[in-house]
């Protein structure tokens, strides 16, 4: 928020309402009438259609029944667009969630995954209300490029044994390495039948996509595939056949088991849960906000997903956040705001009670055809070939990244991925700080140079007085950079008596660099060297001063022209001395 006054422009720190308030009270108060009614319902049946398959996809490759990703696409889905900070968000099951729910379940059953679903979403209020959504927003992006990515090899690997109808001995490994050479050794048991379903099911949708964009591609493979298996009677593995029908897919409250055994044991699969669905959800907001030039507010962005999770987590749901796909469809489909949403979640739910036992008759393999499209198209494939080919740097995060993703942790992926990514930064901003002398410049050459002359009367000065060395630090002085060009200073305070250091190509300034200016002072003072700080903006000044570089050991000044001229005056004045040894 900002207020203009003559000569200057004052900048306000957002309020509270200003930060918390959802989207739909600020849509709501800007009017709203049936045209936006109408535009919302459209965009919501649009996302409906789209969110049914992919729900329940995701929960089957989750290791869940159909029902847990329904529940957590109407119940949470509904409460991210009614509370959250983005007009166009939508909430529901993702498929970046499979590798970790899977693992959760594995570990700790179903309950288990409730419980840390709970706690994820406590975790994301707290995140929403200490204001740290900006901060979420701040992972490197070759970090969020590598686990996407792996997330999506994940997510194929998860779908071969659907995808091709294999019947495996025991459970099927987690590993990948120990999966794919399970599903190897089980190659004899594929099913044609399944194959075939799976692969009708990729052209439908692929095919479609091509030629007619606007149809739902992946209900009608669904659909199709359903149609022709119960006609046909395919032997293959559908819905009923594994889970039953979809009747209670939104149940009762049920409060998982609650001990501080438990607690702790989830406690890692929460924290997890709350770190993807915060970087997953803002991510989707800010795509949404670059297609439609809004501007969500983040912290309470994460507030809406956080109560979400809480109440799709009582409910039964799997854990959810903001979904890029679907929330792209949304605006596509001309949504006005958070009721196209909420209406999405209200169409799902009539679907359930309404059709809800039809569900039964979808097969497995077409499913799985479904998410292996999700995969595909998840897997930024172009954006990870620029980044392994643009920079070392870039290369060695991004594929860090994917690996640990793929054949460790993905907790571990981020945050490894997340401090090399900064440590990377440092390492080129240190490169971009450098430090060169300011002198025998044409006055072309110079922003301020002077009317008359070859040179202007600063350079002129340099040229004529070897006792008065000028030099110019350019780049942000920080702890990268504070080594090299406080040894730099060093060897330049040895040979002169007048020092000019021009700061005014230094946006920021830490206390590691404004403690290296503080030792080359000193030793500056103990040769009677003079030292000159040109330049300086306000917050630069302030860091040097809290260190101890001011006056009168060190002389501030705009211009270096201003230095130059000081120190001509006190020569001038001054009694003819010696140059120290």
């Amino acid at each position: 928020m900002t207020e203009m006054r003559p000569g200057r422009q004052i900048v306000h720190a957002p309020t509270f309402a200003e930060l918390f308030t959802p989207k739909l009270v600020t849509v709501l108060k800007e009017g709203y009438g049936s045209r936006e009614l109408r535009a919302d319902a459209m965009a919501g049946l649009t996302v409906a259609i789209v969110a049914l398959p992919l729900s329940m996809a995701i929960a089957i490759a989750s290791g869940l029944p159909p029902a847990n990703g329904l529940a957590a696409a109407i119940i949470s889905g509904f409460l991210v667009s009614a509370l959250g900070g983005s007009r166009y968000q939508i909430g529901g099951p993702a498929g970046a969630f499979i590798v970790l729910i899977g693992a959760t379940v594995d570990r700790h059953g179903v309950d288990g995954m409730l419980l840390a679903t709970l706690l994820a979403g406590l975790m994301l209020i707290a995140l929403g209300f200490l204001r740290l959504g900006t901060y979420v927003k701040l992972v490197p992006y070759p970090v969020t490029v590598g686990f996407t990515t792996g997330i999506a090899v994940i997510i194929m690997a998860s779908q071969l044994k659907e995808l091709f109808g294999l019947t495996l001995a025991g459970k099927e490994p987690g590993p990948l390495f120990e999966k794919l050479a399970a599903l190897w050794s089980a190659i004899g048991t594929a099913n044609p039948a399944a194959i075939t379903v799976s692969l009708t099911a990729i052209v439908i949708i692929v095919g479609l996509r091509k030629l007619r964009p606007n149809w739902p591609g992946m209900l009608i493979a669904v659909v199709a595939a359903a149609v022709a298996v119960a006609l046909f009677g395919l032997p293959v593995e559908t819905i009923s056949s594994r889970f039953g029908g979809l009747t209670g897919a939104v149940g009762s409250l049920t409060l998982p088991t609650l001990s501080l055994d438990k607690v702790q044991a989830v406690l890692p699969d929460a924290i997890a849960f709350a770190l993807l669905g915060a970087i997953e959800s803002l991510l989707s907001a800010v795509v949404a906000d670059g297609m439609t030039g809004r501007q969500h507010r983040s912290n309470c962005e994460l507030v809406a997903q956080g109560v979400a999770n809480i109440a799709g987590g009582l409910f039964g749901g799997m854990p959810a956040t903001g979904t890029i796909a679907r929330t792209a469809t949304n605006v596509r489909a001309g949504a006005h705001g958070p009721v196209g949403g909420m209406l999405h979640s209200v169409f799902l739910a009539a679907f359930v009670l309404l059709a809800g036992s039809l569900a039964g008759y979808i097969p497995l393999a077409a499913l799985a055809g479904v998410l292996a499209v999700v995969a595909w198209n998840m897997a930024e494939k172009r954006e990870l070939w620029t980044l392994v080919t643009s920079s070392r740097g870039d290369a060695l995060v991004v594929l860090t990244t994917l690996f640990l993703t793929i054949f460790r942790d993905l907790t571990e992926a981020i945050v490894v991925g997340f401090a090399l990514g900064a440590v990377v930064f440092v390492n080129r901003m240190a490169k971009a700080t450098g430090i060169e002398r300011q002198d025998g410049l044409v006055r072309e050459d110079r922003a301020d140079h002077a009317d008359r002359g070859d040179l202007a009367p600063f350079d002129e000065a340099l040229a004529s007085n070897p006792d008065i060395a000028a030099y110019r630090i350019s780049g942000a002085f920080f702890f990268g950079a504070a080594a090299t060009v406080g040894a730099a200073l060093d060897r330049i305070a040895d040979s002169h008596r007048a020092f000019i250091i021009d700061f005014s190509g230094v946006p920021i300034l830490d206390s590691t660099a404004a403690n290296t200016m503080h030792a080359t002072l000193r030793k500056a003072e103990r040769r009677g060297v003079k030292v000159y700080l040109t330049g300086t903006s306000a917050a630069v000044r302030r860091e040097l001063f809290l260190h101890g570089v001011r006056p009168p050991h060190a002389t501030y000044l705009a211009k270096l022209d201003d230095a130059v001229a000081d120190w001509n005056a006190s020569q001038k004045s001054a009694p003819s001395q010696e140059k120290p040894s």
